[in-house]
């Protein structure tokens, strides 16, 4: 029993087996509530059934700075999800050193990806041996304070312990990357980790950031290239189709799907050249709303409802057809603005 607990990193004796299972109290240290035991040649292999992690863990703020937001880096979903549950154990309003090790374990990891996977220590650890070797171009100071006079080239962590007989890993980042994720006052970026824990794409965690960065105004303009120096893409999809088809459609499609935003983009020509993406965004209205919405009589205009994405209610509301929710009114509105002023 005492190898089991220490197989897993429980404490305390909140846990018991039987009949083959292993059965914990919530609030054990694994998360771990039930799972099959199968033995082979003395070998214990635990097999997640069904894991209870820690709500508030989960859904744990990731802050960030907007200078990092902006920085050029590439990493792939397991690397960033294996970085993003490190920063949101950071806390933004206390100095750190690069002395503190962040801790991730086989269990927050398998809740946070929705896994079963056998081998899902492996992936953690090979995830985590990958980040130590990731760049981060970074041209912008911490908390608004203008631009680097030399861009800084630095690594996400510093080191990395493997601690298999208890599941987890630990990393710790590297002495310039604190400034940008601690003791931030302004021009930081806010959002749940649980918001891209479904998003299997790297270039959709990247976009989803980039749009939280402005969640306030609902609209963002980016020009291509400045956006394929920001998600490193080098020589890879040259073509601006095979750009749009294996960078952008793949992320606003998951984005739209498995986070808390909806998200609608175009293209913008600078001459007979594409030359900016736009990005339209909005949080995704509770099921109550969307029932209430769908039950809008036909042939009647949406009740008047405030100002969106600088348009005057006033505005809208003469221009919503019959039957037309508020916020499509309010889109169609700003598309035709658009329209007109290219």
């Amino acid at each position: 029993m005492t190898e089991l607990k220490g197989l897993l990193g429980l404490k305390g004796d909140g846990f018991r087996v039987k009949r083959g299972r292993i059965q914990g109290e919530r609030g054990t240290d694994s998360g771990l509530l039930e799972g099959r035991i199968q033995g082979k040649r003395g070998h214990c292999y635990i097999v997640p059934k069904r894991r209870c992690m820690d709500q508030q863990k989960v859904s744990q703020p990731v802050y960030k700075s907007n200078a990092l937001i902006e920085a050029s880096y590439r990493l792939t979903p397991a690397e960033q999800r294996i970085m993003l549950a490190c920063i949101a154990q950071v806390r933004r309003d206390q100095p750190i050193t690069d002395e503190v090790m962040y801790s991730v374990s086989v269990a927050d990891y398998a809740e946070l990806v929705g896994t079963e996977s056998h081998s899902i220590y492996k992936e953690l650890a090979d995830a985590a041996l990958r980040l130590k070797r990731r760049e981060v171009w970074i041209t912008e100071r911490p908390n608004g304070n203008g631009n680097r006079e030399k861009t800084l080239i630095t690594g996400w962590v510093q080191s990395i312990a493997y601690c298999k007989a208890e599941g987890r890993v630990e990393l710790r980042f590297t002495k310039d990357m604190l400034p940008y994720l601690t003791q931030l006052t302004e021009q930081f970026t806010r959002y749940a980790l649980t918001d891209v824990a479904k998003l299997n794409s790297g270039y959709a965690i990247r976009l989803y950031e980039l749009l939280c960065q402005w969640r306030g105004t609902g609209e963002r303009e980016v020009s291509v290239e400045w956006l394929r120096s920001a998600f490193q893409l080098g020589d890879k999809y040259p073509a601006l189709k095979d750009f749009k088809r294996r960078v952008i459609v793949p992320a606003v499609d998951q984005i739209n799907e498995h986070s808390p935003l909806w998200v609608k983009w175009d293209q913008r020509k600078t001459g007979k050249k594409v030359s900016h993406l736009c990005f339209t965004f909005g949080e995704k209205e509770p099921p109550q709303k969307v029932k209430q919405v769908a039950s809008t009589q036909a042939g009647k205009k949406p009740a008047g409802g405030q100002a969106m994405y600088g348009i005057p209610a006033s505005v809208i509301a003469a221009h919503a057809q019959p039957g037309e929710a508020w916020e499509d009114a309010a889109l169609r509105v700003l598309e035709e603005r658009r329209q007109k002023a290219q």
